[in-house]
């Protein structure tokens, strides 16, 4: 027994005094044509970003570009060194708050926390805060470090890229030149075509 798909649908009730309401995308030809279209201009986008590059893109015309590990490994150790320094903070907050809770655990104690003649902490829980602080101290010193050589090697890699020689683009039209003598001053200029 075949049911027509149009019993299982509950009927709408509407307001007599509202207006149906509009849809954004009415069924139809023009939802279908809005996908063609969506469809060719992301094929086009593509056709776009793999083609070549254009003639005045090219390296005879243009200063030749860093290596691929100065290009983009400065921005690479910027990263690092963010990353590590928000590490750092990160320990630094988890020492401060393993030495919080050592001090307020002393200062619930009848006779505070006492300390060996070594400077250990007899009671074992206390000392246990108080290494927890001192290991989490010397990681965020770890990270600080690390983020400044980071910093350093990421300064490094950016004056060494701009510091190298630029040549001039073989395009350029008018190249003036100027000659000093004590006795004279000479402007002298090449037009190419």
């Amino acid at each position: 027994m075949n049911v027509p798909r149009s019993a299982f649908r509950v009927p709408r009730v509407r307001d007599p005094g509202r207006e149906p309401a509009l849809c954004p995308h009415p069924p139809g030809p023009t939802r279908n044509a809005e996908r063609g279209t969506r469809n060719w201009l992301s094929l086009l986008l593509a056709a776009l970003a793999l083609a070549g590059p254009l003639q005045a893109q090219s390296d005879s015309l243009m200063r030749r570009s860093s290596p691929f590990a100065v290009k983009y490994g400065k921005w690479a150790l910027v990263a690092a060194a963010v990353g590590m320094g928000l590490k750092a903070a990160s320990e630094h907050n988890a020492a401060d708050r393993a030495f919080n809770r050592l001090t307020s655990y002393c200062e619930d104690l009848p006779n505070g926390c006492a300390q060996a003649p070594g400077g250990k902490y007899t009671d074992p829980v206390a000392e246990r805060y108080y290494q927890s602080s001192l290991s989490r101290d010397r990681r965020a010193r770890g990270w600080l470090l690390g983020g400044e050589v980071s910093i350093l090697g990421a300064v490094g890699l950016f004056v060494w890229e701009l510091g190298r020689p630029k040549a001039l683009p073989k395009n350029i039209p008018f190249e003036p030149e100027l000659q000093w003598s004590p006795r004279s001053t000479r402007l002298m200029g090449k037009v190419r075509f």
